[in-house]
């Protein structure tokens, strides 16, 4: 059997497993009354019934340790007994990176570079965590608000760890008191990579004055001509207690392509909030080589300005106050793009008039239950991060003005994921397409998927394996090599980034073997990896897919401090079989960042169509 056939089937088993998954959730001695209520309310109308068997299924159970699970429990014992009283005073306090622990109150720094630290260090204004509670003074206690707040706030860059927990009065029956505890992380971070074509060099402040603000400048070099590059980035995260994001952004390549960005966006931070909006402004200018119908390539100047607004609801389905009846929404969003082109490619090298000016009208409806499991050893060495789960219904549709035509557009998309005894999978089916008249056109096929194991031991050491599979399939697409998808570094393989290298289908998938030694060396920990990616592609002349294998085998080892929680250090070699256009048997440095590994969102925001990339 040829290993392309072997290659689908793997991906065709691990779609099988994912999809026949069920959603679970841990809701603590109550779990079984809520999903009671939940069915019986669900049997009131056929709507109802329908969402119901749509999205609730079982329950969730987790593997923790004893020791997170005593004090999980003990807060939340703390919560049931103060849920619903009013809360007189929100104490919070923000610790130094160095020394300190927000579960011990004894823990203070005791060694000089600890000291040193500190004095270096601004901590976070209490203002600036107050401003992402999600619950205020002088109301009632909400545990699901403040078990979403303390994600919120661990979510932040400039954050190591965060308790919050509610602190009973004396004497008080209606009334109290709340604690948030918030440890700082060390904020200023240079880091830098280096290969054997080019380096690069990267000062990141992620907490500018104990703002939340974050200024990110990275300037990079490429050997072989000198050419340099500059990016510059400034993020306010969270404009005065609206969790509005502004982020500014100039950028000036190797290949001297400009682009200037503005974007204001609220997103559907919570599954408990209501509303979401976004606008986003960008002048770009940059170069790219087309080819004409002899497939002689010449560069082309590009020249466009994008406007984009967008604007959504989040409508909750079922009464109750429970996690799951909060979780679950259903969802509106309509959204506008205008994309004007300033210079244009000739009819020469674009007679499609692909790259054209256009209006696109969008309007996104659907369903979707968003939650959040803590877990650790993924991303971070050591520290809880947030796992989402849950699932999507959506529907996308509107309409396309562009070269003096309307189209149609409809898409949907399916998601889902979360945890089974063998560890987490999940996965996200999305398909679209323009239609002019009955005639569909650039229609996309989009089908990806997680897969991590649980936390393995080998000895001493701890490990896990990652699967990430991912399949494009592109139909009727425009006759022009920049509507192709390819291989290469953007969505696919670092290394394979000519663009002769595409075609109108992909797959590909990373397996990626993720170990954490134990103990530390003055702070940091470290991570060994090994990667094999492998991806294949494929245009209307195959079956399916060429006889064609790109593949990159990495080793490497990632770095982490303690006090430098979302940055890390990584070192790794990379052996390429081949790569067309350039040899057989390659060796190249830093070329693969295990970081890229993301998890899935269940979120549904501004409407857009399906990604082909």
């Amino acid at each position: 059997m040829k290993l392309k056939y072997c290659y689908a089937i793997l991906f065709f088993l691990l779609i099988c497993m994912t999809t026949q998954a069920q959603v679970v959730k841990n809701s603590g001695n109550d779990s079984v009354q809520v999903y009671k209520k939940i069915e019986d309310n669900a049997k009131k109308t056929k709507f109802k019934k329908f969402v119901y068997r749509l999205l609730f299924k079982s329950k969730r159970s987790e593997t923790k340790s004893q020791k997170n699970i005593r004090k999980q429990f003990l807060i939340k014992k703390t919560f049931d007994r103060n849920e619903g009283k009013i809360i007189r005073t929100i104490n919070i306090e923000t610790l130094d990176p160095f020394g300190y622990s927000v579960d011990n109150y004894k823990d203070e720094p005791n060694k000089g570079f600890e000291k040193f630290g500190n004095r270096l260090h601004l901590k976070t204004k209490n203002w600036t965590i107050r401003n992402l509670l999600l619950f205020r003074k002088n109301t009632p206690l909400d545990s699901i608000a403040a078990k979403e707040s303390e994600r919120l706030i661990r979510r932040q860059r400039y954050v190591r760890s965060v308790i919050i927990k509610p602190v009973e009065i004396p004497g008080s029956k209606d009334s109290v008191d709340v604690s948030v505890r918030v440890l700082d992380s060390w904020s200023l971070i240079p880091t830098g990579a280096i290969s054997s074509s080019k380096g690069r060099f990267d000062l990141t402040e992620r907490n500018f004055f104990g703002l939340g603000h974050e200024i990110e400048n990275d300037f990079t070099r490429r050997f072989e001509d000198n050419a340099k590059a500059y990016t510059g980035i400034y993020t306010i995260n969270n404009i005065r207690d609206t969790y509005i994001k502004a982020t500014l952004l100039y950028k000036n390549d190797l290949n001297n392509d400009v682009t200037r960005s503005a974007r204001l966006e609220r997103q559907f931070f919570s599954p408990l909030t209501r509303l979401a909006y976004g606008a986003y402004f960008e002048n770009r200018f940059y170069v790219d080589s087309l080819p004409d119908n002899s497939s002689v390539f010449a560069n082309q100047d590009f020249k466009l300005q994008t406007q984009q607004y967008w604007a959504g609801h989040s409508f909750k389905i079922f009464k109750g106050r429970s996690e799951d009846f909060r979780s679950t929404n259903f969802v509106t969003t309509f959204g506008y793009k205008n994309v004007s082109y300033k210079a244009t490619p000739s009819l020469t090298y674009d007679p499609s008039r692909y790259y054209a000016s256009e209006k696109l009208y969008l309007t996104t409806i659907g369903f979707n239950t968003r939650k959040f499991s803590e877990d650790k050893y993924l991303f971070n060495f050591g520290v809880i991060e947030d796992v989402p789960y849950g699932q999507v219904y959506a529907l996308t549709g509107g309409f396309q003005d562009k070269n003096n035509r309307r189209r149609t557009y409809f898409g949907g998309r399916v998601a889902y994921g979360t945890y089974f005894p063998v560890g987490y999978a999940g996965i996200n089916v999305q398909l679209g397409s323009f239609f002019d008249g009955k005639k569909s056109q650039e229609t996309t096929l989009r089908v990806e998927a997680n897969y991590f194991t649980n936390l393995l031991s080998i000895g001493s050491w701890r490990v896990r394996q990652f699967v990430i599979p991912t399949f494009i399939l592109g139909n009727h697409r425009a006759d022009i090599i920049s509507d192709r998808v390819t291989i290469g570094e953007q969505n696919g393989i670092s290394g394979f980034d000519n663009p002769l290298i595409n075609g109108t289908r992909k797959l590909f998938t990373t397996f990626q073997t993720q170990s954490y030694v134990p103990g530390n060396w003055h702070g940091f920990h470290f991570s060994p990896f090994f990667n094999m990616t492998m991806g294949i592609l494929g245009d209307h002349t195959d079956k399916l897919f060429s006889d064609k294998l790109y593949s990159i085998f990495s080793l490497g080892v990632m770095i982490n401090n303690d006090y430098l929680v979302f940055n890390s250090f990584q070192v790794s070699f990379s052996f390429y079989p081949s790569i067309p256009y350039q040899g057989s048997n390659l060796f190249k440095t830093n070329t693969f960042k295990n970081d890229d590994l993301s998890l899935p969102d269940f979120q549904i925001g501004e409407p857009t169509i399906v990604p082909y990339n």
